[in-house]
């Protein structure tokens, strides 16, 4: 008789569930300061806790289509309307029906790495097989460079979908944006991750106008990172409307609760808010990259997402060690496994003031001592 296991398809064996012992730490110590999972350290505004209670009280009653989100956030990207517009319970559900709607086993996509993981552990589940370009980096530099010849020259007829973030995510720079339009231009489809965008600003920095130009390019954006909801789950896809829509056969009825999209839209209404997240975070990441630029052998990376990277050179100090100091000191860091020959990496989520102060003060204390 076969066993229970013999009936899993094949690419999902031995995959594990994604889980990230960081927020499982900070929940387990809720001393420790959550420096470390791109949170934003802004709670919801009054405006945003008005809907939450507003349509908690209404939560005995199903959702609609989201008809309310789904047309502002058409609106605001110059879209025709709520059919190019596609709401997941955060992006990463997002990525979860893209590559359901596009993969075969066997099939490849192409990511820029170091990169979300999110793209790689959807990829495969759904039988892909993830081809992974790394950016350009030596020491020195000002920025982990992007690398859109090699994203080109991995495409093989396997390749069903190109992932590019922008900014990305962990080394918070952009790409050029004539590189989207090479991109764009192979025909297969290509999604431009702009989780973090809103703190560079949209209009100055989206690729949502390729949108109309190629069928095949979608953007996906968060309202967890600039607008703070991480909590709340709210993740969104723009594209033709044709494409959105046969994507959206793969959506799962409600997946999106009533009280996320009104409280999405009512942060989407909240403008001085998020422009008060956005200056805050701006003005800190600045502060921040001063102070520890100063210190022999440490680089802190320019970045315009909620997160700053960090190498270090420093004679016997690791990135790991970094993060068991942190921890000593009440804080929580991110890990960045060893890349470009250094083992010197690690990160950091902005968070408030004080416990940007309190990060300051552990990177001097352990690089200097």
């Amino acid at each position: 008789m076969p066993e229970i296991f013999d009936y899993f398809v094949p690419w999902l064996k031995g995959q594990k569930m994604y889980f990230s012992p960081h927020i499982d730490l900070a929940w387990r110590r809720p001393e420790l300061h959550r420096l470390m999972s791109n949170e934003n350290p802004n709670p919801p505004s009054d405006k945003v806790i008005e809907a939450i209670l507003k349509y908690g009280k209404m939560a005995n009653r199903y959702a609609d289509q989201g008809f309310a989100v789904r047309g502002k956030l058409a609106e605001m990207n110059g879209l025709p309307g709520i059919e190019n517009v596609l709401l997941g319970n955060g992006s990463s559900e997002v990525y979860d029906m893209i590559l359901r709607s596009f993969l075969q086993p066997g099939d490849e996509v192409i990511q820029h790495t170091p990169c979300f993981g999110i793209y790689k552990l959807r990829t495969l589940v759904a039988g892909g097989k993830m081809v992974s370009v790394p950016m350009k980096y030596k020491w020195g530099d000002e920025h982990l460079q992007y690398d859109p010849d090699g994203i080109l020259k991995a495409i093989t007829p396997k390749t069903k979908v190109i992932i590019v973030a922008n900014p990305n995510n962990p080394t918070g720079n952009f790409m050029d944006a004539a590189h989207f339009e090479r991109i764009a231009q192979t025909g297969i489809p290509f999604i431009v991750d702009e989780a973090y965008v809103e703190f560079a600003g949209v209009k100055e920095k989206s690729q949502v106008g390729l949108v109309s130009k190629y069928k095949n390019v979608l953007v996906t954006r968060t309202m967890s990172k600039a607008y703070g909801l991480a909590g709340l789950r709210f993740g969104y896809a723009l594209g033709d409307r044709d494409v959105i829509m046969q994507i959206a056969a793969t959506l799962i009825p409600w997946n999106q609760s009533t009280i996320a999209m009104w409280a999405g839209l009512a942060a989407l209404e909240d403008t001085a808010g998020l422009k008060m997240r956005v200056d805050f975070n701006n003005s800190e990441l600045d502060r921040i990259m001063t102070e520890v630029n100063k210190i022999p052998n440490v680089k802190a990376f320019p970045t315009r997402g909620n997160y700053m990277l960090f190498d270090s050179k420093a004679p016997g100090k690791t990135g790991d060690g970094m993060i068991k100091h942190a921890e000593s000191k009440g804080m929580i860091l991110r890990g960045q496994e060893p890349m470009y020959g250094s083992d010197g990496w690690f990160r950091l989520t902005i968070g408030s003031k004080e416990e940007n102060d309190m990060f300051i003060a552990a990177v001097k204390e352990y690089f200097l001592k």
